[in-house]
């Protein structure tokens, strides 16, 4: 898989002439060549329904006179550049109006995407009907007529559908359509059956050649949806709806699962589908080095005008970034995540019905999590319950995840072995809620009847003063049996309601302290709010400091240390054969514009950022990356110190170790 891609859309109005007029080859050549470019995906079908070439399975764009994906393969695998080639998949609007009875439905009726006929924007097919033999006929037709190196499928997923065709199926199964269950695992087989029969169709043909089907989402837990696919592509645009959050939180999932894959944001100001929005070069290079900080390889959106000319703004602005990770790709290549702790994502754990929507692109307990993680420079992975526990010192169990017995097993397996535990909320109870399944040190009384309540921690804070600390989330009461109460719940005097409130948000707290609030005892440490899913909401810095506090307790002798600020993001990634380690120091602050749009702007260099590491073996030699200067550095019982000059935006640093 190359390191340095695009994602190039057309989706391209059959009102619009002169489709591709402007088309040259030189000037496309010299657009990728500007940008540092090595794989572009490009265009047969669009969202709109045309083909951009001469086609008997679908039906050419009326204002196109010539073979344009031809023209685009044949201009790149000259100057040696990939072209996989995208399908959309999901969306045909030209065929809408041919065939609306082949749309998606749902319990009313009504079509996906958009309502009415009468709405710009496009309409959902579903796989379950002849549809698919349609979209068969056109993925063959591209991949016995042109020299693809891939073959890329869009706007595809489980869907729950209730057109006529998935009714009637159920039905004739002796199925109930007013099942939501029955409704679901149909959609389930439907997916399955769609990328099986596209898988068979291209390796048929094309033995190896890599298929992806892009649903916006790599849900975490769902391993047999990721395996349908030969490697991933994690969509992922911050100033689209997806934040700064959800890249990270998808990689260091995508990266336990030993598949390829890479992270795909986009030029855009805003998302996919906008004309002249162009990112400030900065977060473009901020982006792509967050990419290869996490083992992924980089995919940047854009889209090309219906002339046919790709944007120089635009490749002038990609180049700047690529032309950074051109230099730093061998320090990259069969690189593994090194992580001190797991978070067992709560996702995976809930098994959320079909794939989440683009208005919820993951889980408040997990985004928050991570963000705890990320600005405590802890190593982590995210992992599913099909991960051995054993590879990690510390499992992260947050807020929702109640306890099966297979899972009780698994942790206490861990335990067992030396693993800590850090649960919150209602994690660590079983499955009916009313028991906790491991020896946190604490017995279940039940849910916290105040919300808000209060937590006044016994120890010494990192940035805060002593005081009892407002919690906004839903908490249990609980007693100790046997553990060490590490902080206590304080009651406010009642709850806010119509007759009976105090001032403009809650009720202080009357000084009444109802049990304890957080506990260690044999597993590790438990704390009694919804903390993960609190921070994702409030960001309430005494969240963090609580959490930070228990993780430092249950790691002594983490594996990494670092005095970069709270904003910059470390990884440790392993290169085995070439025996070092390659440590990620990056540094943005993205500030909010407009309506939510995070924007990254200037890039502030950070100064003399100290590193201490605790590796199995001692290290020859430490360098910059790639620089090539190298770094004096102390070694003293086991652990390896260091201190990076300049951090602007990315650096490496490489330690080289002794075999």
């Amino acid at each position: 898989m190359r390191f340095r891609q695009i994602h190039l859309d057309f989706h391209t109005s059959e009102a619009i002439p002169a489709i591709g007029a402007s088309f040259n080859k030189e000037q496309f050549q010299q657009m990728l060549k500007k940008g540092h470019v090595d794989s572009i995906t490009i265009f047969s079908k669009c969202h709109h329904g045309w083909a951009y070439h001469p086609s008997e399975a679908n039906t050419i764009h009326p204002g196109l006179q010539f073979d344009l994906l031809g023209a685009m393969i044949e201009a790149a695998h000259e100057i040696d550049v990939k072209t996989p080639v995208y399908l959309s998949a999901g969306l045909d609007e030209k065929l809408t109006l041919q065939h609306p009875e082949w749309l998606v439905r749902d319990k009313q009726e009504q079509t996906s995407w958009v309502q009415s006929f009468l709405d710009p924007g496009y309409h959902l097919f579903c796989l379950n009907s002849p549809y698919l033999d349609v979209l068969l006929k056109q993925i063959e037709e591209v991949v016995t007529s042109y020299d693809t190196d891939g073959i890329f499928l869009d706007i595809v997923g489980e869907r729950a559908c209730y057109c006529h065709t998935c009714m009637n199926e159920l039905r004739s199964e002796g199925l109930d359509p007013r099942d939501d269950q029955a409704v679901f695992e149909q959609a389930k087989r439907t997916y399955a059956k769609y990328t099986r029969r596209v898988n068979e169709l291209v390796h048929s043909l094309s033995p190896g050649l890599p298929v992806f089907h892009n649903g916006g989402h790599i849900s975490r837990g769902r391993r047999d949806l990721a395996q349908m696919n030969s490697h991933l592509e994690l969509e992922s645009l911050p100033t689209g709806g997806w934040g700064y959050d959800h890249f990270p939180l998808s990689a260091r999932y995508a990266q336990t699962l030993g598949m390829p894959f890479l992270g795909m944001t986009g030029k855009f100001h805003t998302t996919w589908g906008e004309f002249g929005g162009y990112k400030h070069p900065n977060a473009l290079r901020y982006e792509a080095a967050l990419s290869i900080a996490n083992g992924a390889r980089c995919s940047i959106g854009d889209q090309m005008h219906p002339s046919g000319l790709l944007d120089e703004a635009t490749y002038s602005t990609i180049g700047a970034a690529y032309a950074e990770v051109e230099e730093k790709e061998a320090w990259c290549i069969g690189a593994t995540n090194v992580a001190d702790v797991a978070l067992l994502s709560l996702e995976a754990v809930r098994g959320d019905k079909l794939a989440l929507t683009h208005e919820n692109r993951g889980v408040n307990s997990d985004t928050g999590a991570i963000r705890m993680l990320l600005e405590g420079k802890l190593l982590f992975d995210v992992i599913d319950m099909q991960a051995d526990f054993n590879d990690y010192r510390v499992l992260i169990l947050p807020d929702e995840v109640l306890m099966s017995v297979e899972l009780t097993e698994k942790i206490q397996q861990f335990v067992s072995n030396g693993g800590k535990v850090l649960a919150t909320g209602r994690s660590g109870l079983n499955q009916q809620g009313d028991a906790f399944a491991i020896d946190l040190g604490v017995s279940w009384i039940g849910e916290n009847p105040y919300k808000p309540d209060y937590f006044k921690p016994h120890f010494e804070l990192r940035n805060l003063h002593p005081a009892a600390y407002i919690f906004y989330a839903d908490g249990q009461q609980i007693a100790l049996n046997g553990g060490t109460e590490l902080g206590h719940r304080e009651e406010p005097y009642f709850n806010r309601e119509a007759f009976k409130f105090c001032s403009h948000q809650h009720t202080p707290s009357s000084g009444s302290i109802s049990g304890p609030g957080m506990v260690e005892g044999p597993a590790g440490i438990y704390i009694a709010w919804n903390v993960f899913d609190d921070y994702a909401t409030k960001g309430s810095l005494i969240l963090k400091e609580v959490v930070l506090h228990a993780l430092d307790r249950l790691l002594p002798g983490k594996s990494l240390a670092t005095t970069l600020p709270v904003q910059g993001i470390v990884t440790l990634q392993f290169q085995e054969q070439e025996k070092r380690y390659v440590n990620h120091l990056l540094y943005a602050s993205p500030v909010k514009r407009g309506n939510g749009v995070e924007v990254i702007e200037d890039l502030v260099p950070i100064h003399d950022v100290q590193v201490s590491l605790r590796l199995p073996v001692p290290a020859k030699r430490v360098l910059l990356a790639p620089q090539g200067s190298e770094l004096p550095m102390q070694q003293e019982n086991g652990l390896l110190t260091y201190t990076v000059p300049e951090v602007s935006c990315h650096q490496m640093v490489v330690i080289e170790v002794q075999e």
